[in-house]
């Protein structure tokens, strides 16, 4: 069987020896110093100022928005992972969704500001795919309008853009460390924050709220990121050029085989990806299901990843309607992608999409 992805394990050897020192330390939550030496090796990795480390992506954003103490209306996109969305609903902020560029995929600037009110207090935008949204213009937006710029960079870990980290950009980026992504933790996320007055906000708020033992200022969660966890992702980040490496491999093949046939996300120049994903489009909706079933009777699973269109869940109100997003999500399949992936696995799937178009 070939599913979309696989969760990359590292050498189990190095793994046990970071399970010892947990164990000769007797502390396996609570700030613990994998934990901190994770944060870290991941700012140097990353060439950011402030990373804290969280429980999973979604809690990332849900801290993100207590952070910023956001209220009001939330601009964002409707062709994302559920999180981006739902975080938004159960922290009280209203999604008003703007449509996306249909080349990128990612939420386009033209639509952002006619979405604003007097009520907009935060941007969300969505690095899909890895590849960053505009972000030179959707700051020029925020700084007109007085308003915070989220990021949901789940798919985005070592994303460079005009020689900066793709992190760098809006007030504050979030991350996905799931067993599914690019770099991982088993479970986990993080978010990078720019201003270092909020760093500490941010950590008090993913332990319950808790400052000190002496002072509760606010209303916070469970969201730390255990020992094991990091002792998994510091494994990982040994091993994340290498897997990177093959990855590219794997999508540039793909490009090669089918840009004919299909089409690709577009890309900005000056961007250095991570290859977390192989998205293509198809035509119309047909043309993908008669790829899925074909790839399907082989025992390849491929995903329609991001599907549905965010603005048609049950649980938006006020009802809306984004075109572009509900089409891209109707043409759009991730292709099978990771590390393990054989050329000649590559090369069968390639076949049998060719086949089916």
């Amino acid at each position: 069987m070939i599913n979309v992805t696989k969760t990359y394990l590292p050498d189990k050897e190095k793994y046990k020896k970071y399970i010892d020192e947990i164990y000769a330390a007797g502390k396996i939550t609570n700030n613990g110093f994998l934990v901190q030496k994770l944060e870290k090796k991941l700012a140097e990795y990353l060439g950011v100022k402030n990373i804290v480390l969280v429980a999973n992506g979604t809690v990332a954003l849900e801290i993100a928005y207590r952070t910023l103490g956001l209220k009001g209306f939330a601009v964002t996109t409707p062709f994302s992972f559920v999180a981006t969305t739902s975080s938004l609903v159960t922290n009280g902020l209203l999604p008003i969704f703007a449509d996306i560029d249909p080349e990128t995929l990612n939420i386009d600037p033209e639509k952002i500001e006619e979405k604003i009110t007097p009520n907009t207090s935060v941007i969300v935008g969505t690095h899909v795919f890895g590849n960053p949204c505009a972000v030179e213009k959707i700051d020029a937006i925020a700084k007109k309008y007085d308003l915070k710029v989220i990021y949901d960079g789940a798919h985005s870990f070592g994303v460079r853009h005009k020689d900066k980290s793709i992190a760098e950009y809006g007030d504050i980026m979030t991350l996905s460390f799931h067993a599914t992504k690019l770099f991982h933790t088993i479970e986990g996320g993080a978010l990078v924050i720019n201003d270092d007055a909020l760093v500490e906000k941010a950590r008090y708020l993913i332990n319950f709220g808790i400052k000190n033992q002496e002072e509760i200022p606010e209303l916070g969660t469970n969201a730390k990121m255990n020992e094991f966890e990091a002792a998994m992702g510091l494994c990982v980040l040994d091993d994340i050029a290498e897997i990177n490496a093959k990855r590219k491999e794997l999508f540039d093949r793909y490009k090669q085989a089918l840009e004919s046939a299909v089409t690709f996300q577009k890309v900005h120049p000056q961007t250095i990806k991570n290859y977390s994903y192989c998205p293509v489009l198809f035509q119309n909706e047909t043309q993908l299901l008669r790829v899925q079933s074909g790839l399907n009777e082989h025992n390849i699973f491929p995903r329609r990843y991001f599907y549905p269109s965010l603005d048609t869940l049950s649980y938006i109100e006020p009802k809306q309607y984004m075109p572009i997003g509900r089409d891209i999500s109707k043409r759009i399949l991730c292709l099978p992608i990771y590390a393990e992936l054989s050329f000649e696995e590559q090369s069968s799937i390639i076949d049998i999409v060719k086949a089916h178009l």
